[in-house]
């Protein structure tokens, strides 16, 4: 309010990231300051707000609601035009300002083993489009042109209401009535890459893969010019065919590629200005809508992996195998699945768990050979929409697969490749696709630590499992802990998981051993294990750190989960029975970031932040990331 007491209006960036400008008014003698924007004017604010409600401290917010209202536009014109509207309604008189920074609150604070599919490769682009051209989608009387505006107003209408897959091929729908287009393809830009998501005519259901990264710089050279982006086709020897072709039109939100529209064939100057033109009208719109899927998924991934997390505490040692097999191919919708380790003796691989099978897997002399170690091997996953589509052998007929569409997934901790999970047959006889992926790469950890728990103790034999585990707790060692700490951080880098940490110690443990002897701290350390086990979750990793000192590892946990997990953690401490007295734990927690990235760093901050927690009486909970100054001054 007080930036606008001289009468002009004030631009500023929210918390959020958002333009706007508050722009003073007054009403009936009452002065007040309406806010006008809510609109991302550049990809790196609205790429940093996605991550905050996707990854980071948004998370807790609906997120069926989250970019409600709020624009993408790459300018400030639309403000500056929303701002002007208020004109009638200016301030003129300085006299009688109303100060409301009182009442304001604060702000908050795979490797593809499918058929090689054509790929399309880069070539030239065609002679520059004059910029003054005006788009005229057809050609026709004063009558059809305004049927055609009514047409795309109802076409920008339904999309708000649309999610984003279908307002993909709607858009596409309707480019194909308006210029009498064939084939069409809306492609994603996911991690540098073009992914297909909706197509229609020809292109629908191929396996289109565009050899071209999104910051490739003669794409941005093109789209600057107004240009479409022409690619060919590559023959299957990888020479340059000329059968098919596909106009690239980028679509661009502030300065970033989110996305392109493909058109196969020869497309004329006239149509190539109403396409670019319409890519800049409709990709704000579609970025909103798959940012809301974005946040929807992680919601989604976030419940699923809960669900899962529980279903890990009911496993039994005799069968965990099945269990975990199971549990995993519901998650999934799969009919069928199987669990292969590799076999140490043959160097193949071994069926510890098979659902649903036609057959004796056990029995086979060489299983996984088709498709199973080729995936272990390269660590990537594999998604088949259609096995008759690829160069991968099919089954033999009396396995009786009901569908052709499989995933293989790889069990991995860090370089270790542990085994391999296979899932056919999806319920309802769909074929499994990208999003199932999605939901094995969120509980692929946990899979991975209760494989790596079981085999050690099933085929390492008491003395590595011995060398591992704590001989009084029962617990891990700090020497299993911190090799497993450098693999969740480059698993967290890798896949953009949240990872925690948190280090628990024993309050007065000394004077408790003093008192009441050593066996009886023993005793104490035994109980308190015995809590932390039962507390936390399938995929946490529970050490004996030290002396009276433990820590836990918690994949895909932000600090503010951590911290729910903490305090839960330290008030059942609290109030369990110990044989002597009571006793208490002081914890710090500390999570990965862009500042905290190595072992030493994740460790020294949960230390600091555990010393805060003594510093403040003991038996509390501090989170290194809340005290308000730098990892590095922290430290130093």
């Amino acid at each position: 309010f007080r930036n606008t007491t001289s009468g002009d209006a004030f631009e500023y960036n929210c918390y959020a990231g958002l333009t706007c400008k508050a722009v003073p008014v007054a009403d009936r003698g009452k002065r007040f300051v309406a806010i006008v924007g809510r609109t991302f004017t550049t990809a790196d604010a609205y790429r940093t707000a996605t991550d905050k409600a996707i990854f980071g401290e948004w998370q807790d917010f609906p997120p069926n609601e989250f970019f409600e209202n709020v624009l993408l536009d790459g300018s400030v014109v639309g403000i500056e035009r929303a701002s002007a509207e208020f004109s009638k309604f200016r301030v003129t008189d300085e006299a009688d300002v109303l100060d409301l920074d009182s009442l304001l609150p604060a702000e908050p604070s795979v490797p593809n083993i499918a058929k090689p599919a054509p790929r399309i490769d880069q070539s030239t682009t065609p002679a520059e489009i004059p910029e003054a051209r005006v788009l005229t989608i057809a050609s026709g009387d004063k009558d059809r042109k305004a049927a055609e505006a009514r047409a795309l107003r109802s076409l920008y209408g339904s999309l708000a209401k649309m999610v984003y897959a279908p307002a993909c091929e709607a858009v596409l729908a309707y480019l194909s009535r308006s210029l009498d287009l064939e084939s069409l393809i809306w492609l994603e830009q996911k991690d540098n890459r073009f992914i297909p998501t909706a197509a229609i005519g020809s292109l629908r259901g191929s396996p289109i893969r565009v050899g071209i990264a999104a910051d490739n710089a003669r794409l941005l050279d093109a789209w600057s010019k107004r240009l479409p982006f022409e690619l060919r086709e590559r023959a299957p020897d990888g020479s340059a065919g000329r059968s098919r072709k596909l106009s690239l039109f980028p679509s661009v939100v502030g300065t970033e590629i989110r996305g392109a529209i493909g058109v196969e064939g020869q497309v004329n100057t006239e149509t190539s200005v109403g396409i670019m033109r319409f890519c800049r009208r409709v990709g704000p719109q579609l970025e909103i809508l798959r940012l809301n899927r974005e946040i929807e998924n992680r919601d989604w991934l976030n419940r699923a992996t809960a669900r899962f997390t529980e279903s890990l505490k009911k496993i039994d040692s005799d069968d965990f195998w099945s269990y975990v097999t199971q549990a995993s191919a519901e998650l999934v919708q799969s009919e069928r699945a199987s669990l292969l380790v590799r076999n140490e003796k043959s160097d193949g691989l071994l069926a510890k768990a098979v659902i649903g099978a036609k057959i004796d897997l056990f029995a086979e002399p060489r299983i996984g050979g088709r498709v199973s170690e080729s995936v272990l091997n390269s660590g990537k996953p594999v998604v088949v929409a259609d096995i008759s589509r690829t160069r991968i052998n099919t089954a033999p007929s009396d396995w009786l697969y009901k569908t052709r569409s499989f995933i293989s997934y790889p069990i991995l901790i860090g370089d270790r490749r542990i085994a391999v999970m296979n899932f056919t047959d999806k319920a309802g006889g769909t074929p499994f696709e990208a999003r199932d992926i999605e939901l094995l790469d969120a509980i692929a950890p946990q899979i991975a630590v209760a494989i790596d728990r079981t085999s050690l103790k099933d085929m390492a034999g008491e003395f590595e499992q011995l060398s591992v585990t704590d001989a009084l707790t029962g617990l891990l060692n700090r020497r299993y802990l911190e090799k497993r700490l450098s693999e969740e951080i480059q698993r967290s880098k890798r896949h953009r998981f949240p990872m925690s940490m948190m280090l628990l110690d024993v309050d007065e443990f000394k004077s408790y051993n003093d008192t009441y002897g050593h066996p009886a701290g023993d005793t104490a350390l035994k109980i308190l294990a015995n809590v932390l086990q039962d507390i936390l979750r399938g995929a946490d990793v529970a050490a004996r750190y030290g002396g009276e000192e433990f820590a836990v590892l918690l994949p895909q946990t932000t600090s503010s989960e951590a911290g729910v997990i903490a305090e839960r953690l330290r008030q059942r401490i609290e109030h369990t029975v110990f044989p002597k007295r009571k006793v208490t734990v002081s914890i710090g927690i500390a999570s990965c970031s862009n500042e905290i990235e190595t072992p030493e760093d994740i460790i020294g901050a949960a230390d600091h932040a555990l010393y805060e927690a003594k510093n403040h009486g003991r038996n509390n909970v501090q989170i290194y990331d809340s005290f308000g100054k730098s990892y590095n001054d922290k430290i130093n």
